[in-house]
């Protein structure tokens, strides 16, 4: 079984019911955080301790508050850890159910499994943490078995998710270059961001930049 796993959720409950669920299935060290820059800092520094985490389970939505964090989301988390340690094993623990949302994550930040959260979902969430320590990877909430089949469901990068996000938090032109340059996100320039944002209307069809926001929302993939 994974010796050191890190458990990333807002929500004590959850936070505390997945930890006991790990140690009851004998896993050595188990850490949780609250916020996705704390994640981020303690999978760094684990790393560079010589003591690296075998796991990451993450939810994908996080509550803001008086915190300033250049993480917001469970999507930003992951893409980071990525191109930090791409061996990371990562599980998306999660009430997200639109199936774009959910392959994205697959196809983009290559996740190993996702377990949707419900009724029956620490027993669901053992299952693939099992599955994934035995390098069985995939879909394991049984209700989205189908998600990674459905070849009618578009690719949408990373880059994509991070502008969207962005823009329906209310965040101008300039300010979403501002960030992309801070985090060091390619392409950055205000002429390449415009012209992103005008490839997604046309994409999706959408008469606007609010309309825009709409459709990535019903699709799940903000």
């Amino acid at each position: 079984m994974f010796k050191k796993i890190i458990v990333n959720e807002d929500l004590d409950p959850i936070n505390l019911a997945v930890v006991q669920t790990l140690k009851d299935m004998d896993v050595a060290e188990v850490e949780y955080a609250k916020y996705c820059d704390e994640t981020f800092l303690k999978i760094k520094k684990a790393k560079a301790d010589n003591a690296p985490f075998d796991l990451l389970i993450t939810d994908l939505s996080f509550r803001i508050d008086h915190r300033i964090e250049k993480l917001l989301s469970g999507e930003q988390l992951i893409k980071a850890v990525r191109e930090f340690d791409p061996t990371l094993k990562i599980i998306v623990f999660s009430i997200e159910d639109k199936t774009f949302r959910i392959k994205s994550l697959f196809n983009n930040l290559a996740i190993n499994a996702y377990v949707m959260k419900s009724r029956n979902s620490l027993a669901e969430l053992k299952k693939a943490v099992e599955s994934v320590y035995h390098q069985k990877e995939g879909m394991f909430s049984g209700n989205m078995t189908h998600v990674l089949d459905d070849k009618t469901l578009i690719t949408i990068e990373a880059y994509d998710i991070d502008l969207l996000f962005l823009m329906s938090n209310g965040k101008t032109l300039e300010e979403i270059t501002a960030k992309f340059k801070n985090i060091g996100l390619l392409p950055n320039s205000s002429s390449s961001v415009e012209k992103r944002i005008n490839k997604l209307k046309t994409y999706f069809n959408a008469s606007n930049n609010v309309h825009l926001i709409g459709i990535a929302k019903d699709l799940g993939l903000i």
